[in-house]
């Protein structure tokens, strides 16, 4: 079921901006270093790995991320808060290659195959399925074009911890979602892969990220523990020990 999800009113002031980014300053740094990595992985981001002609970011909120898509012609920033729609368009008004449109990720209001790539990052946490957005996607996003996507990762070493030490239930290691806080879900890596493989997509490469999510620690010195991870991330992608991980998926020809 992928209608459980917060409420517009939650999304209807600016204190995503300006209160919850404003002191994540590792988290966003971390979030960029992957996502610039997956995307020069995908063939997009540098004179030697190419230019792509579209991009979007759906659920792309007040455009914290969108100084990262400098590798294509026109990118689309689709969000469902008219007031982070506004935002967006105010902070990025004087580029043309841009367009902030307000829409609805299970229903993208563009023809199939329209996007070289497709990205959406701490979104997907907010739906218990993540099946039908994956679908809508992987919908939009021409063959041989690339995903990249970011899930609330169950199976992480907090979790698996808290399991051994028998402080909670359920298993870090079975399929589905588990709602850790109302509307906030974590996504097993198996389901995920599941729904990227039914809709045509192919995992390339996997990202470990924001390893080290311990808010004093986050908070003291955010430059250096996302130097620390940046070399991290790879190769410890394939066990998912992170509590964020993103995923670089090829849709098919």
């Amino acid at each position: 079921m992928a209608e459980a999800r917060p409420p517009l009113a939650t999304y209807e002031d600016l204190g995503y901006r300006d209160v919850f980014w404003a002191s994540r300053s590792y988290e966003d740094a971390c979030d960029r270093i992957a996502l610039r990595a997956l995307l020069c992985d995908a063939g997009f981001g540098t004179a030697e790995s190419g230019r792509g002609r579209r991009l979007i970011e759906a659920g792309a909120g007040f455009g914290r991320l969108a100084d990262e898509y400098h590798a294509f012609d026109e990118v689309v920033l689709l969000d469902a808060s008219a007031l982070h729609v506004e935002s967006a368009r105010e902070r990025l008004a004087g580029d043309p290659r841009y367009r902030v449109v307000e829409g609805n990720v299970l229903a993208l209001p563009y023809a199939d195959g329209h996007f070289d790539a497709a990205v959406m990052i701490r979104v997907l946490h907010h739906f218990a399925d993540p099946e039908p957005i994956v679908a809508e996607l992987a919908r939009v996003v021409r063959p041989g074009g690339a995903l990249v996507l970011e899930f609330a990762n169950k199976r992480n070493l907090k979790s698996i911890a808290r399991r051994m030490l028998r402080l909670q239930s359920w298993s870090p290691f079975e399929p589905g979602s588990i709602e850790y806080k109302p509307y906030h879900f974590d996504h097993s890596p198996v389901s995920i892969k599941r729904a990227l493989r039914k809709n045509g997509l192919r995992v390339e490469r996997l990202r470990a990220v924001s390893l080290f999510r311990v808010p004093a620690l986050a908070r003291r010195a955010p430059g250096l523990l996302a130097r620390v991870e940046a070399p991290l991330q790879e190769p410890l992608g394939s066990i998912t020990p992170a509590p964020s991980v993103f995923v670089l998926a090829r849709r098919r020809r």
